[in-house]
């Protein structure tokens, strides 16, 4: 194999796990949002620190910075907080633009693995965070073993495959 192809593959394989990673985002995700009582969009753990919303709106932030990344562009914009329903609804959009283009045989602006260590790593932390906010607002979400989890590149809607293995 010459050194093109092999770099070629080497490329495809990395977009292929970027895409299981956008899904797997929307899934944990998904958990996380899902079902949030009311109020839970404005919860402080503390006085300054950033509510349930604006980290939601963050990682929508994150996910248009990533497609913006993808086309070549580093565009960055900090949104206003929506409703959270319309936070969650902008939240899936968002990933599935994405994965939309990383589907695409469109060029990628920037390398899988930046588009990984950036915007997308961070928005697992964040995924991180809502959850355990879920938890000390008093509704926390059902731990998981996210191996076993049915998880596929290319679901990244509101819809995902129900829970396989839960605790608590």
């Amino acid at each position: 194999m010459s050194a093109a192809r092999s770099d070629d593959r080497r490329a495809e394989t990395a977009r292929e796990l970027l895409r299981h990673t956008v899904a797997t985002v929307a899934y944990r995700g998904g958990k996380a949002v899902r079902h949030a009582p009311p109020g839970f969009a404005d919860f402080r753990c503390r006085e300054g620190t950033r509510t349930p919303a604006l980290i939601l709106a963050h990682v929508g932030d994150l996910y248009d910075w990533a497609l913006a990344l993808a086309h070549g562009h580093h565009t960055w914009h900090d949104s206003t907080p929506l409703p959270w329903d319309a936070e969650v609804a902008r939240f899936f959009a968002a990933l599935q633009a994405f994965d939309a283009y990383l589907a695409s045989d469109e060029p990628l602006g920037w390398s899988a693995e930046r588009l990984f260590q950036g915007p997308v790593a961070d928005s697992l932390a964040h995924i991180g965070q809502i959850a355990m906010l879920r938890r000390m607002a008093g509704a926390p979400v059902r731990g998981e073993n996210y191996a076993k989890a049915d998880i596929v590149a290319g679901r990244v809607g509101v819809e995902q495959a129900p829970s396989k293995v839960e605790f608590d």
